[in-house]
């Protein structure tokens, strides 16, 4: 299920970590085979100079020296390596644009997915890792392709030449290039087995490492109020310190690499073949030169082997994170071909039981009705349960038992995206981008003009102070608004919400930042924004209570009275009990 989804323009095969990159580099075949087309050129043509090595070392002890022997070896060098650098440029510039195009799809997958988590996920789901799979991990993958796969692409074909050329010298000097060949894929075999949970644990320590810095730079405020920067740097270290671990781990299994020494063997053995062959007089000592020439290609898959697994095992191991990530189940599904009309804004609650994730309900079998229009106040001692219900109404979350209904229809049964587009929800923490003013006012109705935008922060009382600033709704504010006041902040989610003219408006202590002053122009433009639609308050002052058409009296998490102010003032010893610990 997904909350909310996007058409991509590619499609990808989420069976498993292997079948997903390989359909995403399915997207580039004719990149791909450029690339092994280039890879195999290499080989060959690197296979080619100490052919043309052996010739003219036969050609210079000859008596006389076969100078034209010796010319047409030093042309064809030439010419073999001047087309080779040309393929030679054609693959690594194909495994990088692949490798780079991978790694831009599948940070856009991977976006499109985490925009598309419940908030049950993300209320789970440590940014810090997030973070670490968004960004680390998935450059890990492009690292896999480039140089990873191409070094091992290029390799494999450096390791197939000796096969095909030490025949032309004598039939047995195949013998030194098997042996490698067999021993080395029994190696490798090894080699991957113990690298891989290696690379688990240091891709999983990383984002636990990141996970935990995420925390403490969210909270540093609460860090530094608290004097406890010591501790964290404690914290900081040991995860650091995983980390570490990991990566020496690592390193000592990429120590005892086998191919070094399998290649020793190989050279020292295939030698002393090919000096027998030389010395009876089957071979002459210039294929002795040229096929201890093709046992030197074998360096290369030797060498490159401990970069290039390395780099394959740690972006598999990336791109299983990742894949994992977008895999989690999320708990709320878009309905994209659900209901999709104009709501009137009635709302009632049947039953209604929530609670987050596998914890206790904070709501308990919560029955009410609201008619289009009217305004309701939700009241009640803190942790009762009343941000929990207004959350319910936009689908934030979904109940566990009983229904939300808004215009007689499940919210379940609507589009997601056509429910939420005509319900605005501001809750006392403001987020606010870094963008301009003018942007954060929009971000509802990114094709509103200046002029909208100018006439919803006047109607939320923000247009005099934005207008301080040196460039007024261009001002470009802080993460969070970090740069304004908790007023400020109040103001301009006001105005955002006011310019998307919702049905239905909630407001989760919206006034609880402000003055007395400013919160009387707020309370007047929240009077005339509620006109002819439905709006939820969630206040502690009375001033806003007693104006409501409907009041909601919430009591660890059930409802324990409902009705106007003069009502339960006479009625609700539990409402008289909270109305005397109000704000006027």
């Amino acid at each position: 299920m997904q909350e909310f989804s996007v058409n991509l323009d590619f499609q990808t095969d989420q069976r498993t970590a292997v079948r997903w990159l390989l359909s995403h580099i399915g997207h580039h075949k004719w990149f791909v085979l450029l690339m092994f087309l280039g890879a195999v050129g290499n080989a060959a043509l690197a296979a080619v100079v100490p052919v043309f090595i052996g010739t003219a070392f036969d050609g210079a002890m000859a008596t006389p020296a076969d100078t034209r022997a010796i010319g047409t070896a030093a042309i064809g060098i030439i010419v073999s390596q001047a087309v080779r650098a040309v393929l030679q440029l054609g693959r690594n510039f194909s495994s990088s644009l692949i490798g780079e195009r991978l790694e831009r799809d599948i940070r856009q997958e991977l976006y499109a997915s985490l925009l598309g988590k419940s908030m049950t996920f993300h209320d789970l789901q440590p940014v810090g890792d997030t973070m670490a799979r968004a960004t680390n991990d998935v450059h890990e993958v492009n690292l896999m392709l480039n140089p990873g796969i191409n070094l091992v692409v290029g390799s494999a074909n450096f390791m197939i030449m000796p096969l095909l050329f030490a025949p032309r010298y004598h039939w047995t000097l195949i013998a030194a290039p098997l042996f490698f060949i067999f021993t080395y894929i029994l190696a490798l075999a090894r080699y991957l087995h113990v690298l891989n949970p290696i690379t688990e644990r240091v891709r999983r320590t990383f984002g636990h490492m990141n996970s935990r810095l995420a925390e403490a730079i969210d909270g540093i405020e609460l860090v530094k109020g608290s004097a406890q920067e010591a501790q964290e740097i404690t914290l900081f270290a040991e995860n650091a310190w995983a980390y570490r671990d990991g990566a020496v781990d690592q390193g000592k299994i990429e120590a005892r690499f086998l191919p070094l020494l399998l290649l020793g063997i190989t050279q020292a053995a295939g030698f002393a073949h090919a000096l027998i062959l030389a010395r009876n007089g089957i071979i002459a000592v210039g294929d002795v030169v040229a096929y201890m020439g093709l046992l030197s290609l074998f360096g290369f898959p030797t060498f490159i082997s401990l970069t290039a697994y390395s780099r394959i095992s740690l972006g598999t191991a990336g791109a299983r994170r990742i894949l994992e990530l977008m895999q989690r189940e999320t708990l709320l599904d878009e309905n994209s071909s659900g209901m999709d009309q104009s709501l009137k804004g009635a709302v009632r609650f049947e039953n209604v039981t929530f609670s987050y994730a596998d914890s206790s309900p904070v709501l308990h079998d919560v029955s009410f009705a609201v008619q289009p229009g009217m305004t309701v106040a939700i009241v009640g001692q803190t942790g009762s349960g009343k941000s929990s219900l207004a959350k319910l109404i936009n689908r934030t979350y979904d109940v566990g038992n009983g229904r939300v209904l808004l215009d007689d229809i499940d919210t379940r049964d609507w589009s997601l995206a056509a429910l939420r587009r005509q319900i605005s929800i501001i809750e006392q923490d403001i987020f606010l981008f870094s963008r301009s003013i003018a942007d954060n006012i929009a971000f509802g109705c990114p094709d509103a003009t200046r002029e909208t935008v100018i006439a919803a922060a006047k109607a939320a009382q923000a247009h005099e102070f934005i207008l301080n600033f040196k460039d007024g709704y261009d001002t470009v504010i802080g993460e969070r608004g970090v740069t304004l006041s908790g007023g400020q902040r109040q103001r301009l989610a006001l105005a955002r919400a006011f310019l998307t003219k919702p049905q239905i408006l909630i407001l989760d202590d919206s006034t609880s930042a402000v003055d007395s002053a400013t919160e009387d122009l707020i309370q007047r433009a929240i009077q005339e924004a509620a006109t002819n639609r439905t709006t939820f308050l969630i206040t502690h002052r009375l001033s806003q209570i007693r104006w409501a058409d409907l009041v909601l009296v919430l009591r660890n998490g059930r409802l324990e009275a409902s009705g106007n102010h003069d009502t339960l003032m006479a009625e609700s010893p539990a409402y008289r009990r909270i109305f005397e610990t109000m704000d006027d």
